[in-house]
């Protein structure tokens, strides 16, 4: 199937466009201002979608869903496909931890990356603390180009030797100097950027959180139907953007009747987009405390979160250590095993509730990464016993 897409458009005035070619990485040259970097987002041919495209099952792979994404000219790892599991209450995780690097951030690199081969980037580079940075050395690594990862000092122990596995150069270098290196390995290298080169608010990758929405999809097709609400781990809010217009393009092609309320979920320790709603902001600048949910404590957000909430009639909500805590427990209880981070869905859902007004169907809470991500997993040794029968049995018996 043949890609649909046809250009880039502003997120800050839609009728503000700009040809596809080539990803326009530091946000909208025409909107963006001083003080807010605003991103791009693309847009189809909506009436040359296929009328059997929602007819069949997912599949793993996002060539499944080639008309509503961006030309995929990098080859796949089979993601997505995903399970979407159901807990209790009406309540579903859909597991993301299941995709080839172990997040969700396999779908929107397979996409980023495709953008960089299609338009002749010479590599890749990108900042993350982990999940995005490890899905964008797999992804580089199997289109053949190399990678660049900035990461912290105090990322997970793994991340270096994940990162260094798919042949990635990582690097570490005091915050303040990574987004002026990523602009010169951009400009004076022919590498493109996977993640936010902008200071002033974010604004990452046009085409990557195109690759989010094939996680509607596929909770659409699972369910019947569209979910009352889908509530989802925010840090720079392009997860929740992704997942909401795979919604609204659902409904606007008739294969849903309604579009889920969407929830963003941060930790209490930042909340930038909490912030930015609260004042009536595109973006807004926190402060950012200790907090075990590292993949998401972003003292910027990005405007695509403040539209996914604005048209879908949701909210952000913030969670403390214990309300995280509680819900990947809930989730380990359930045979998930998830980072703290990816607990944020359910832990939001947990500490504020659905309003039983408005929930009419099921809510859906996205699970965006293994436990093996998280900074504490594999530093704690299994204590040796004696083989003693009756310690083991009194332990089997507690």
């Amino acid at each position: 199937m043949t890609s649909l897409a046809r250009a880039q458009r502003s997120l800050a005035d839609p009728t503000v466009r700009h040809p596809l070619w080539p990803p326009l990485t530091a946000g909208c040259p025409v909107t963006s201002t001083e003080e807010v970097a605003y991103p791009l987002e693309v847009d189809y041919a909506y009436d040359e979608v296929p009328a059997d495209l929602f007819a069949g099952p997912a599949a793993h792979g996002l060539e499944r869903w080639a008309p509503l994404l961006p030309p995929l000219a990098a080859p796949g790892l089979g993601e997505g496909n995903t399970p979407l599991v159901e807990l209790a209450d009406g309540v579903w995780a859909k597991d993301e931890s299941r995709n080839p690097t172990w997040s969700h951030k396999d779908r929107l690199n397979r996409v980023a990356v495709s953008a960089a081969v299609a338009s002749g980037a010479r590599g890749i580079v990108v900042s993350s603390s982990g999940n995005h940075g490890a899905a964008a050395a797999a992804y580089a690594t199997r289109a053949g180009l190399p990678c660049a990862v900035f990461t912290s000092p105090d990322a997970p122990p793994a991340v270096a030797s994940h990162l260094r596995a798919y042949g990635a150069t990582v690097l570490t270098v005091p915050h303040p100097s990574v987004r002026p290196l990523m602009r010169r390995i951009v400009d004076e290298l022919g590498f493109q950027s996977v993640s936010s080169v902008t200071d002033s608010a974010h604004t990452g990758h046009p085409f990557g959180p195109e690759g989010y929405k094939t996680i509607a999809y596929e909770i659409a097709l699972a369910l019947g139907r569209a979910p009352a609400a889908v509530h989802v781990p925010t840090g720079y809010g392009e997860l929740l953007f992704g997942v909401a217009k795979g919604f609204e393009e659902l409904a606007r092609l008739g294969v849903t009747a309604g579009v889920p309320r969407m929830y963003g979920v941060e930790p209490a320790a930042a909340g930038a987009l909490t912030e930015a709603l609260r004042t009536g902001r595109p973006a807004a600048r926190v402060p950012v405390g200790p907090t075990a949910a590292y993949a998401i404590d972003c003292e910027v957000n990005s405007y695509r979160g403040v539209l996914a909430v604005r048209r879908t009639g949701g909210a952000a909500r913030t969670v403390t250590e214990e309300q995280f805590r509680s819900a990947q427990a809930e989730l380990a209880a359930q045979g998930i095993w998830c980072e703290v981070s990816a607990a944020a869905g359910l832990a939001g859902l947990r500490a504020h509730g659905p309003d039983p007004a408005r929930e009419e169907g099921p809510v859906v809470c996205v699970v965006t990464s293994s436990g093996y991500k998280d900074v504490a997993t594999g530093r704690a040794a299994v204590a040796p016993m004696d083989a003693d029968w009756d310690a083991v049995r009194a332990l089997l018996k507690a």
